[in-house]
């Protein structure tokens, strides 16, 4: 059975769902993980796929009260019973704001602290783990913990549902893009998930890289090695991992492509999607989107940045930035000219181009991926995964628009995304190779505005190239 097929018949199984709405409760309330989880975008999700198949809403609600109540259970045994063990772990280790905002919440509102806490985010999950910790008696947070669930349930579970039962019939979508709504969004959480929280924990600070210097510890051979990437401060482990896992995912990737006769699977289920959904608004918004990716487009959006970073004397950001985009080009048209992959479409002026991999693409995740690692790097650690959220959806409308206009197969934006992130991840080692001063300040607003004017003359007056 395809993929597609697979998940698609996964997605609309009713007791898989149920399944799935009592464990988003449940991790979405557990003592600091729900801090980690977006609890009501899946909640929401899984309801709506819940009502589209009208799966009972007792069933549903019971399954989300369930999850609940055994989310903050768990969370003030763990406080209650591992009170100083917890304290001295991850993530509270590293973040005792989190306890302080819970422990301040409770002073204030004493017993009805777990009651209200179940509805203010920021404290959901603390909220419970240090009810246990200030002991508060079993029975008292029992009552609290069912009275709040009651409420907490219906109100998290039904809007999602009313979407489920409605969304089909006023919008007349098309069969089976259910399945490439969740595929699409598991793509974006994993990515998100990957370049946020997984960059951190492979940071000095994080859990991965502090196990990896355990390890080398213990082998004298790597220690030399390690030594000498760590002269101009933290390893780039974040860097390295990302180019080995790139590196092996476009290989791979590329084998299977280049091993079909023709297009993916994949591939003609989404053009045939995108078919049944074009509309005029569909096209132009694609056209848009693919100027500002072409050639001509990235030269204007950098255009201003370049300029300050002359006028700055940053010579070593802009050689970096130029080699980046230099490489991404070059190895584009010579992986074109060696697969020579057909594309589904091809316009005048795309005459005697290839398909595989996606320049556009891969020209995107460099941009945005590469901006977005050099913001974090200015940013406090807490707030870096906004960078990477930021980039991921600027880039990924522009990868899109190439379907849209039907120029390219899916498994040419994949194959494109990989390549733009291997070439991320080489420029980023070799700047970090050396202790830089930071690229601030720098006139982001004024450049930002520079770059606006001039992508949208590009749009406006100039072909696509």
């Amino acid at each position: 059975m395809p993929l597609v097929d697979t998940l698609h018949s996964l997605t609309l199984n009713p007791p898989l769902l149920l399944c799935m709405v009592l464990a988003i409760a449940l991790v979405e309330s557990l003592a600091l993980v729900g801090l980690l989880v977006p609890g009501v975008v899946l909640i929401t999700t899984a309801a709506s796929l819940a009502g589209h198949q009208n799966i009972a809403l007792a069933w549903l609600i019971g399954a989300a009260f369930i999850g609940a109540i055994l989310g903050d259970g768990i969370s003030y045994a763990l406080g209650f019973k591992h009170r100083e063990q917890v304290t001295q772990r991850w993530p509270l280790s590293q973040h005792p704001e989190w306890l302080a905002r819970g422990a301040r919440f409770f002073e204030r509102y004493g017993a009805w602290s777990v009651f209200i806490g179940r509805f203010v985010g920021p404290v959901r999950p603390i909220i419970p783990l240090v009810a246990g910790m200030m002991r508060m008696p079993p029975r008292t947070f029992i009552w609290a913990n069912l009275a709040s669930a009651v409420l907490w349930a219906p109100a998290y579970v039904l809007p999602g549902y009313l979407l489920g039962r409605t969304w089909q019939q006023h919008l007349n979508l098309p069969p089976g893009l259910e399945a490439a709504l969740i595929i699409l969004g598991t793509i974006v959480v994993v990515l998100a998930v990957f370049f946020s929280w997984g960059r951190h924990q492979a940071s000095r600070h994080g859990r991965l890289y502090r196990a990896m210097v355990v390890g080398i510890r213990r082998f004298p051979l790597l220690r030399r090695p390690w030594l000498a990437m760590s002269q101009s401060g933290d390893v780039p482990l974040a860097s390295l991992l990302l180019l080995v896992i790139a590196v092996g995912s476009l290989s791979g990737w590329t084998l299977l492509v280049i091993g079909h006769d023709g297009p993916l699977e994949m591939d003609l289920f989404v053009q045939q999607l995108l078919t049944r959904l074009q509309s005029d608004v569909s096209v132009t918004v694609g056209n848009i989107f693919a100027r500002i990716g072409d050639t001509l487009g990235i030269i204007v959006l950098t255009l201003p940045w370049a300029t300050w970073m002359l006028m700055s004397k940053r010579w070593d950001a802009l050689l970096h930035w130029c080699g980046a985009f230099g490489g991404v080009a070059l190895i584009n048209v010579v992986g074109k000219g060696l697969f020579e992959r057909a594309r589904p479409d091809t316009p005048d002026y795309l005459m005697g181009s290839y398909s595989y991999p996606s320049a556009h693409t891969s020209t995107a995740v460099v941009l945005f991926g590469l901006t977005a690692a050099f913001v974090a790097a200015e940013m406090p650690r807490q707030k870096r995964f906004w960078a990477y959220w930021v980039a991921l959806a600027l880039a990924l409308p522009m990868a899109l628009s190439r379907l849209v206009v039907g120029v390219h197969w899916f498994s040419d934006l994949v194959g494109g995304a990989l390549l733009g992130l291997v070439v991320c991840a080489l420029t980023r080692l070799y700047w970090q190779q050396q202790a830089r001063p930071p690229l601030r300040p720098c006139p982001w607003r004024l450049l930002s505005v520079a770059s606006l004017i001039l992508i949208s003359a590009r749009v406006g007056l100039l072909p696509p190239v």
